[in-house]
């Protein structure tokens, strides 16, 4: 029986993300493969590829295929790094992260959010390399730092300091940052300092 989310994934891939200017094929092929429709109630599952957020419940959404696409080729991964993300909601941000990179460590404030995206990444996709916390975004995950990577998909009016002294030598993290109006921004650590680089105008719920 054909699975009809097999082509609407192709079709996201191609029209949404690749004619965007997305390049990265490991991003690509993991936009490709992970199942969106699964993370969302089953009454918005045809509209799991369309070109915007969607709710998921708590107050929360996932985010629009080409924000998590170009988050993802922001972070520059070549497979083994460990990332920390801030915001699991879905889960759907952490399950393409672990299809790039060697282990990822996602932190969520909203209990039911975060069982439910540990039960469905852990147990029906069978991801071995996901590390679920229930707390605030803000204090990160420091027992398992430094990270190589830190990704944060929801708004701090500023990025948090916490997370900085939690970012590896050479590392990258990229947050969307603002209150009343919201810029992704890239920001790398060298030498101790953080260069941080304001990209695109953005909207994500606010981090708590």
């Amino acid at each position: 029986m054909n699975d009809p989310f097999v082509e609407l994934r192709r079709n996201m891939v191609e029209r949404q993300l690749r004619a965007r200017g997305l390049r990265d094929e490991a991003v690509l092929r993991a936009m490709g493969k992970v199942p969106r429709e699964l993370f969302m109630e089953e009454g918005l599952r045809g509209s799991s590829y369309a070109d915007g957020p969607l709710p998921i419940g708590c107050g929360q959404t996932i985010s629009q295929p080409y924000i998590v696409a170009y988050m993802t080729e922001l972070l520059g991964l070549a497979g083994g790094e460990r990332v920390l993300e801030i915001g699991t909601g879905s889960g759907y941000q952490a399950a393409v992260l672990a299809e790039t990179a060697a282990r990822v460590y996602t932190v969520e404030v909203i209990p039911e959010l975060s069982r439910a995206a540990s039960g469905l990444l852990l147990g029906r996709l069978n991801y071995q390399n996901v590390f679920f916390k229930i707390g605030r975004g803000q204090e990160g995950w420091p027992e398992f730092a430094p990270y190589d990577r830190i990704i944060v998909t929801a708004a701090p009016a500023e990025f948090p300091e916490r997370l900085f002294g939690q970012l590896g030598e050479g590392g990258i993290a990229v947050a969307p940052v603002g209150a009343d109006s919201q810029r992704l921004v890239r920001y790398v650590k060298r030498d101790g300092m953080i260069r941080a680089d304001e990209l695109i105008g953005v909207i994500f719920v606010p981090l708590v």
